[in-house]
């Protein structure tokens, strides 16, 4: 495990070397693994989990369905809601459905509407891995919307290297650190080996270069 004062000095360096920019620079970590076979299903990560710190921006959230749950989800703020008849329309909008999945982060979804879902937009959300998460009638969902605000989704697919969001430049350099350890051993946990699953691991801000971690 890398100690946090090795994380803060190379978040440190990440943003130092990192060009100036007029929009606000997300950070990001990128785990490069080895020894294993990410063929085999078993061996992929994909998790979504609450950064001790917060993801440093509005992670924007949908959800589908009708009656109580649109409710809930307006007295949550969640940014968009879909009724029964916009998830029709939307699977004969391709361009738009896609525009969707890829500027929302979780999705939500009355139970009762989950086969519309599938049917409609299952070839836009499934492939991103952004299938909703199916609420049962009744379920409060503020709680739910509160914790996936503060939350990041990773997948490793089929391939040795992958990206996670750990912060952004607002955020202080210390937090960010404690999101990178949080994230680390979140991933050392889902791998055979832990660490000698790991050939390296690289910080840097969205446009700038990348600093070896370990």
């Amino acid at each position: 495990m890398v100690e946090r004062v090795q994380i803060l000095k190379a978040v440190n360096e990440a943003i130092e070397k990192a060009p100036e920019r007029k929009f606000t620079e997300s950070i990001e970590i990128t785990f490069n693994l080895k020894n294993i076979d990410m063929a085999q299903p078993k061996n992929r990560i994909d998790e979504t989990m609450v950064l001790p710190k917060g993801t440093g921006r509005i992670q924007k959230i949908a959800v589908l369905g009708k009656g109580d749950i649109t409710t809930q989800a307006k007295a949550a703020n969640v940014e968009l809601i879909i009724g029964p008849e916009e998830i029709e329309r939307l699977g004969g909008e391709p361009r738009e459905a896609r525009n969707m999945a890829d500027e929302y982060m979780f999705f939500l979804a009355e139970t009762a509407v989950m086969p519309l879902v599938g049917r409609y937009l299952g070839t836009r959300l499934g492939p991103r891995g952004k299938m909703p998460q199916p609420i049962p009638q009744g379920l409060d969902i503020g709680p739910i919307v509160e914790r996936l605000r503060n939350s990041v989704k990773f997948r490793s697919k089929d391939k040795k290297t992958f990206h996670v969001r750990v912060g952004s430049v607002k955020m202080s350099p210390e937090d960010v650190s404690e999101n990178i350890d949080a994230v680390m051993r979140k991933v050392e946990s889902n791998l055979e080996s832990g660490t000698m699953n790991i050939r390296s691991v690289y910080v840097k801000t969205s446009m700038g270069p990348a600093v070896r971690l370990m």
